[in-house]
């Protein structure tokens, strides 16, 4: 099975940003782990900060499930959340921190309803909790 990750904007700074809420593991460093452990899979990845160059990548049509973490564009890319819904696959959205004990306007995702799950608050766990739930 081909998964594809796809990381939204700022998630490049995984490891720096803010330690206290998404660690201080990079997300290549996590990535290497995953492969270890899921051998049997072929994960792709794909970090963008630009809106339009997430939708591209995921319209590639090249993989047989999607692990997405939109970011920021979560609460409001209807163009993503469109993207997905046009995706025939299985699909999982995943948010390192909790995004239901943060801001207001964190708590809402235009994405999920176009996604078949949603994993939130487990921290770079959460991307590992995907690819076992595709399983």
């Amino acid at each position: 099975m081909k998964i594809l990750i796809v990381n939204g904007p700022n998630l490049n700074l995984l490891g720096t940003r803010e330690p206290e809420i998404y660690g201080t593991v990079s997300m290549e460093d996590y990535l290497e782990n995953l492969k270890s452990e899921f051998t049997s899979y072929e994960l792709k990845y794909f970090q963008s900060n630009i809106e339009g160059e997430l939708i591209n990548r995921i319209q590639e049509d090249d993989f047989d499930a999607l692990i997405i973490n939109p970011g920021a564009f979560t609460h409001y890319s209807y163009a993503i959340a469109d993207c997905l819904k046009n995706i025939q696959k299985p699909k999982v959205e995943v948010h390192i921190s909790n995004i239901y004990k943060r801001e207001e306007f964190r708590q809402k995702s235009v994405t999920a309803a176009n996604t078949d799950a949603v994993l939130s608050g487990f921290g770079m766990n959460g991307y590992r909790l995907a690819i076992v739930s595709l399983q």
